[in-house]
């Protein structure tokens, strides 16, 4: 079997906007998103839900984080998205409330079917629950799911979903501990 990309086609996908939104979210995002100063987060909340994103209270997101269709994202309260993280969302991806997801990380709901001669597009959605976090340069691979509190170690490559409360590292990304969390006294 040879690869033929003449005859690729992703005719059925749709990014979700007209391709002139789509240009026009890129302008935006290259030029007031990423040279908004650096507190400037309500600023930058405002331009990713005039674009479609569902974004919570009090999150907190970088200039130069990067989304290919903010209409794809949703972010929920007090998460933080740091420097150069890119949401490659070719599908949804779902951050919930009181999560990290660290600098260089790259979430990628997009790939391609390795048998396909035509190497046909994939597209699975990300989802990251309440608690959890994305420690620097991780890659998350389409279709995976981070419940509640669980954590993916720098520098991972998260295959698969990683449980509740667990600490996963490596590539690809394998069960270290649990997250045990502490009561903070007031």
């Amino acid at each position: 079997m040879n690869i033929d990309l003449s005859k690729y086609d992703q005719s059925w996908y749709s990014r979700g906007r007209s391709g002139s939104v789509v240009l026009l979210w890129w302008l935006v995002q290259g030029t007031l998103f990423k040279f908004s100063l650096h507190n400037m987060y309500s600023f930058r909340n405002t331009l990713l839900r005039l674009f479609g994103a569902k974004i919570g209270n009090g999150v907190k997101v970088r200039s130069t984080a990067k989304f290919t269709y903010p209409w794809k994202v949703r972010i929920g309260d007090h998460s933080w998205i740091g420097d150069d993280v890119e949401f490659y969302s070719l599908d949804e991806i779902i951050v919930g409330s009181n999560c990290v997801v660290s600098q260089n990380s790259y979430l990628c709901t997009g790939s391609h079917k390795l048998n396909d001669p035509a190497f046909g597009l994939i597209t699975k959605p990300i989802v990251i629950k309440d608690g959890a976090w994305v420690a620097s340069d991780v890659f998350v691979c389409p279709g995976v799911t981070i419940y509640e509190l669980g954590v993916a170690g720098a520098r991972s490559t998260v295959m698969k979903d990683i449980p509740a409360g667990e600490i996963h590292v490596g590539y690809p990304a394998k069960f270290l501990k649990e997250r045990m969390m502490k009561e903070v006294m007031a």
